[in-house]
């Protein structure tokens, strides 16, 4: 099969003969009735699909009628001027593929079988190739206007980013809802959608009809994933008390919890089918290992810098174990390039932006211009979403990027290259490798797509996902999902542990489960605050904004109990953490604590050369950004928020006056940013740009309204804002 495919793609053109016998084999191959054997086929065509121009035109109907017998509906569509279906069964069967709810829009023959699924009455549990299209079900979901309430669960802001772009076509139908803070309506159906974290704090939540959780293999406690206990409480937050149907999907699953799928009346839908096919280049082959790590790392990007040079033009990602590592082959890269002579090509707003807001010497500018750039979870949104919008554009050739590209964004990459063989501190197994895989052509983009292994891929092994609300292991299982279960749901197995969390006063009992954190955390926070009543009473029960003792106090806290220090973030002590915090909420500019970060890095060097000092800048510009993506925009509002939700209850059992952090929590998550502006951050649109809307927009318009107000004044509003700016805000237009 290999020779054949081999041949296909390094002929320079296929003969009548040649192509005939080809098409003759595929039909015999699809004849056998073999899943095998039909896969074979399916990989033929792809790549006959892929040379097309070189397929001899007396032989088009009969690749046409084989890539109709093989269900490859989109491709009949999208080569309809060249692949013309002639007897009138054919184009009866092709219309019966034809997607029931989305405009023009046609199915291969095993995402119809999915949709067939979808709208029964079951409910779905789908594992299929990234490539295979699962997610455009979800938009037939939506589009279908069957279902008033429906939430989507997605694992990042990014995933999430992009469904709402994808959505807002049905926002006559539908409110789309993106944060606590928007109500939802009830002139018209809603659509939330939110990650686990912010289903449990959502309230209240209207009657859900229909649960989709993309990426569900999240749910698994035995993949090492410290957001799974969320996650298996935002399900049973929805599921417990709506009887509302769902769709689960992910990649590359062989089986789940078994009799899952009977308790919830839902069918486990698998398939191997793709419309896209992979070459595999084992590179590391080439690569003679060294028992030093650096040398190792010498070896592969003497093989890495001239590989991307080769490819020119086309997307590639490079999967990189951590951020730090993706940050330095990219900077290595750019080295690489300016040192051959290469000139700059782009000329991207985003470079503007970052020379005005951040830094002329950040590195991330310089390699945007040669097409080059970084993406891992530090990044600002809004800078994390234009490289991505940049890259699938073709603006930029490639992308060094950690496991958060790998499985929270899609991409137009052709090309994937497994630089490395570790995801943060472990090696990867054969599902990482597969969803790394996966990342390379995308449907309708690409017919082929290359992965370049550096490191030699893990072996092949099935791959099971536990469901642990429903497995109940009691190894396994955590106490922040046992008590979101319901009593008639418990096995005898976990009945004695749950029945010993629910000797917990009931009314503190509801308060822990519904922060969905560490038990026991919460409950060591507890008992601190009643030991501490009287002689802390002062930083417990405050309003507004804290002063530094009461941050410190709060955070100390929450210190060991809610997080800790031990995967640094930037941070290694509650002081350390407090002082920044103290720092950007006075100055509420990110560059300050860039600046203080610096000044810490080079206070000792003593031979100060342009490399280190640019080395350091950029070191301290990514500290700090990390700083705010982990700690200010996600675990210091989540620590204060299980706080308060603490102190009220201790307060008002002791007849004390309780304090309010919500204003202070808001004001961090929304970057000090006026309420009814902030709904702008979150569609993407930075917060440069909202501080000079500030000055225009009126207080008193309510969030929902803020887009409209825009849209009728853009001409004035847009008089003190760059390019890039201008950009952002077109896009959420």
């Amino acid at each position: 099969m290999e020779e054949l495919i081999s041949e296909i793609n390094t002929s320079e053109n296929i003969s009548s003969n040649r192509s005939f016998y080809l098409a003759e084999k595929c039909s015999n191959l699809l004849s056998s009735g073999s899943t095998l054997d039909e896969q074979e086929a399916r990989r033929i065509v792809i790549h006959i699909l892929n040379n097309w121009e070189k397929v001899c035109h007396e032989t088009y109907n009969f690749w046409t009628d084989i890539i109709e017998a093989l269900g490859f509906y989109p491709y009949l569509a999208k080569n309809k001027d060249n692949l013309i279906l002639e007897s009138s069964a054919d184009i009866i069967r092709q219309q019966y593929f034809l997607s029931d709810y989305l405009e023009n829009t046609y199915f291969h023959k095993e995402q119809k079988k999915l949709s067939t699924n979808v709208f029964s009455d079951n409910n779905v549990v789908a594992s299929a190739p990234t490539s295979f299209g699962k997610s455009l079900l979800i938009e037939e979901i939506v589009a279908s206007h069957k279902f008033q309430n429906i939430v989507i669960i997605q694992p990042t802001l990014a995933l999430l980013d992009e469904t709402r772009l994808k959505m807002r076509k049905y926002s006559d139908f539908y409110k789309i809802i993106v944060r606590t803070s928007q109500p939802a309506s009830e002139e018209k159906g809603n659509l939330f959608l939110l990650t686990a974290e912010r289903v449990m704090e959502y309230e209240p939540l209207p009657k859900i009809d229909f649960l989709i959780v993309d990426e569900f293999y999240k749910l698994s406690l035995r993949r090492i994933d410290d957001r799974a206990d969320t996650l298996n409480n935002a399900f049973l937050k929805i599921t417990n008390h709506n009887n509302c149907k769902f769709y689960l999907l992910g990649p590359n699953i062989d089986d789940i919890t078994p009799g899952f799928a009977e308790k919830y009346n839902a069918v486990f839908f698998k398939s191997n089918f793709s419309l896209v096919d992979c070459n595999v280049v084992n590179l590391y082959e080439q690569i003679t290992p060294t028992t030093s790590d650096r040398e190792n790392d010498k070896n592969k990007l003497a093989l890495l810098y001239p590989l991307l040079d080769s490819l020119g033009n086309e997307q590639t990602l490079i999967y990189c174990s951590s951020p730090n590592r993706a940050r330095r082959y990219a900077r290595g890269y750019l080295d690489y390039l300016i040192s051959k002579g290469t000139a700059p090509q782009n000329d991207l707003s985003l470079i503007e932006w970052i020379h005005k807001n951040i830094a002329d010497d950040w590195s991330l500018a310089k390699e945007l211009e040669y097409k080059v750039a970084v993406h891992d979870g530090s990044l600002q949104k809004h800078i994390g979403a234009s490289i991505i919008r940049y890259f699938n554009k073709g603006l930029l050739n490639c992308i060094f990027c950690t496991s958060t590209i790998i499985e929270g964004v899609n991409t137009s990459a052709k090309n994937v290259i497994l630089f490395d063989d570790r995801k943060g501190g472990r090696q990867i197994d054969f599902f990482d490798y597969s969803n790394i895989k996966g990342r390379s052509g995308r449907l309708m983009e690409h017919y082929v797509g290359t992965i370049y292994n550096f490191v030699q891929p893990p072996k092949q092994r099935q791959i099971i996902i536990d469901i642990p609300f429903y497995e109940q292991n009691p190894q396994i299982i955590s106490d922040e999902i046992l008590i979101n279960i319901l009593p008639e749901d418990i096995e005898d197995r976990t009945r004695a542990r749950y029945e010993e969390l629910y000797q917990i006063k009931h009314e503190l009992l509801d308060i822990i489960k519904k922060n969905g954190v560490s038990v026991n955390g919460q409950m060591n926070i507890y008992y601190a605050l009643e030991r501490d009543i009287d002689v802390q009473y002062n930083n417990i029960a405050w309003a507004q904004l804290p002063n530094w003792e009461k941050m410190f106090y709060i955070l100390s806290l929450a210190e060991n109990n809610l997080f800790d220090f031990s995967d640094k973030h930037g941070v290694f002590s509650v002081k350390q953490l407090v002082r920044y915090l103290d720092m950007y909420r006075k100055k509420k500019n990110l560059m300050v604590i860039v600046d203080d970060i610096y000044q810490g890095k080079v206070k000792n060097v003593k031979y100060m050369t342009p490399e280190r000092k640019l080395k350091y800048y950029d070191d301290s510009i990514e500290q700090a950004f990390h700083l705010y993506r982990h700690w200010f925009q996600f675990t210091v509002p989540k620590a204060f928020r299980v706080v308060d939700s603490l102190q009220r209850f201790v307060c008002t059992k002791h007849s004390r006056r309780p304090g309010s952090y919500s204003y202070f929590v808001q004001q961090l998550e929304n970057d000090f940013i006026r309420d009814n502006l902030s709904i702008l951050t979150e569609y993407g649109i930075p917060a440069s740009a909202v501080r000079q809307l500030e000055k225009n927009v009126p207080p008193d318009i309510d969030e929902d309204d803020v887009f409209e107000f825009i849209r009728r004044n853009k001409k004035t509003l847009a008089r003190n804002l760059l390019r890039y700016e201008l950009e952002k805000i077109d896009e959420c237009l």
